[in-house]
């Protein structure tokens, strides 16, 4: 690690950087009387980041002055995460204002690169700094694009001229359900039953069993058997949130949360209470600022009101990097840690949040907490199709002409979810193919679009639905630069903790990039990925090369 030669050094000081007395003076005013402690650095990195713009060498050796930790405990957690912005001795500052420009799947298919290209060649580059960057959670209004906190659909349409961004730069807050109506219609009742103990957590945990609620962020666990396995266990245990959502073509947590937060909440806090957990994390993307806001507005209203109680809800922020997604990179990061995902064994269930159990809930899945147990299990179990249960949000983009999150019965088949509630296909598309579960669930051709989208149906083909993001392809599309746009993906997304996943994901580019689909050399470079990746991005990132391999032979061959 080199910042440069920083300040002079007397001969009595310590080798290294020498502290900025004015820069500890900034930094201590930015923290103000929050805790030092070392899980909140990355939060106290975002308060730097967002007062000047950028990490200054100065700004990183005071907080870590401040925080009592060495200088490269502090770069190492900086340094990993997309959206902190490390200027060395000598560097310029990047500009004031940032505009990013998704370049994942769906906003590729719809003009983002040109769109990119047009920006930086049009706009004053001390001004402005052009940025292409992962999936940002707007599928459904690909090309998508943020300035500063703003987030913009459809942005082909814009004006490339500089005082199209001059103007308001804050994230817009739609309207949502606030607690006063959220109350008025009912809301947090159920948690005051939890709390006076007419309902146990057992009862609750088969409340959701009966209803086949399961883990909605993409694994599919039946959600009231973890419930049971951290309640019999000693506390003190947490309940963490995952709200992270970066995979490519996923955005209904930010949908469901930018509508009704309190449904996660009174969730929150109904698992909360029922396991006995001393706090609540909850984990939110970087690239939701709207949500960010109306999260912290909504939980300082709720101990205003005095239904926060014992057990009390931190919001974590995160900081740009897909990888803390999973649960255990998740909660590396809540601990201010680089998100690397941990070995397992020990799940998180019995070492979790601070070598404590820790119960981990996807967005969605406590979403549903609430209606379950008052409509009762059968109304969500009977909502499904085929003999599967409950509902599901399908995040829809893609070659749709009603993209969007689709709340549809768990079951459905890609045909009848084309059909029955996005509009079908654009005008002068045809229907070729569809991610079923997001940029790591392979791609399926249109003529297995009558398969059950569910848990476990597309095994058989080397396909899962995951998170239920669904970004569909037609005639115009190259499958070869699906691929590729995914593998990029991933390539850019791995930690680098393994070497599986950190050369595999880089080889597998490599290769595609150069036009080398040598069927022998892709399977091989494959199932080392897949058997020795530590975590789910290196054993998942070649499914949709082997996908195009697999049901679309043609593409490769031309």
């Amino acid at each position: 690690m080199s910042f440069g030669k920083g300040l002079s050094r007397k001969p009595s000081q310590p080798k290294g950087r020498q502290l900025d007395d004015a820069a500890l003076s900034e930094v201590q005013a930015l923290l103000g009387n929050e805790a030092r402690r070392r899980d909140l650095l990355i939060e106290h990195l975002h308060k730097i980041q967002d007062a000047y713009g950028c990490l200054e060498a100065r700004h990183l050796k005071a907080l870590a002055e401040e925080m009592r930790l060495s200088q490269a405990e502090v770069y190492e957690v900086a340094s990993f995460y997309h959206h902190f912005d490390i200027v060395r001795e000598g560097e310029a500052r990047p500009a004031p204002l940032t505009i990013r420009v998704c370049d994942s799947i769906a906003c590729s298919l719809k003009g983002a690169d040109e769109l990119a290209t047009t920006l930086e060649n049009s706009l004053d580059p001390g001004r402005v700094r052009v940025q292409k960057v992962a999936c940002i959670g707007r599928c459904a209004g690909a090309p998508a694009i943020q300035i500063g906190k703003r987030a913009l659909d459809q942005a082909t349409e814009l004006s490339a001229r500089s005082a199209v961004f001059e103007g308001n730069t804050a994230p817009d807050i739609p309207d949502y359900v606030r607690l006063e109506a959220y109350r008025a219609d009912g809301g947090y009742g159920l948690l005051a039953r939890v709390r006076a103990g007419e309902l146990k957590a057992v009862e609750i945990a088969e409340n959701a069993l009966e209803a086949g609620l399961r883990g909605l962020g993409g694994a599919g666990f039946p959600t009231g058997t973890k419930w049971k396995i951290v309640h019999d266990l000693p506390g003190p245990k947490y309940l963490t949130v995952n709200g992270d959502e970066g995979e490519p073509g996923t955005f209904k947590d930010r949908v469901h949360l930018e509508r009704d937060p309190h449904r996660l909440l009174e969730g929150a806090l109904i698992a909360a209470h029922a396991i006995s957990a001393e706090r609540i994390y909850l984990y939110m993307r970087d690239e939701y600022p709207a949500v960010l806001d109306i999260l912290k507005a909504e939980i300082e209203a709720l101990r205003s009101a005095g239904i926060i109680t014992t057990i009390d809800i931190e919001l974590r922020r995160g900081a740009g990097a897909y990888i803390c997604g999973e649960e255990s990179a998740m909660i590396e990061s809540i601990e201010g840690k680089r998100g690397l995902p941990r070995h397992r064994p020990p799940f998180i269930a019995q070492v979790g949040l601070f070598g404590r159990p820790t119960l981990n809930h996807n967005v969605e899945t406590l979403f549903w907490m609430r209606d379950i147990v008052e409509k009762g299990p059968e109304w969500f179990a009977s909502k499904g199709r085929r003999d599967h249960k409950g509902f599901r949000s399908f995040s829809v983009s893609g070659r749709v002409k009603e993209p969007g999150v689709k709340l549809a019965p768990a079951g459905i088949t890609m045909n009848e979810l084309l059909q029955e509630f996005c509009g079908g296909m654009e005008d002068g598309h045809s229907f070729k193919g569809y991610l079923p579960g997001g940029a790591s669930g392979g791609i399926l051709p249109a003529s297995l679009a009558d398969e059950p989208l569910d848990f476990g149906t597309l095994d058989k083909h080397g396909c899962f639905i995951g998170s239920h993001a669904i970004v569909v392809f037609s005639g115009h599309d190259d499958m070869r630069d699906v691929a590729l746009n995914l593998m990029r993906f991933f390539k850019h997304e791995s930690c680098g903790q393994c070497t599986p996943c950190r050369s595999g994901t880089e080889k597998m580019e490599h290769l595609l990039a150069q036009g080398d689909w040598n069927q022998a050399k892709i399977a091989d470079l494959d199932a080392v990925m897949r058997s020795a990746s530590i975590c789910g991005l290196g054993q998942a990132a070649a499914n949709p090369v082997a996908s195009v391999l697999k049901f679309f032979p043609g593409e490769f061959e031309k």
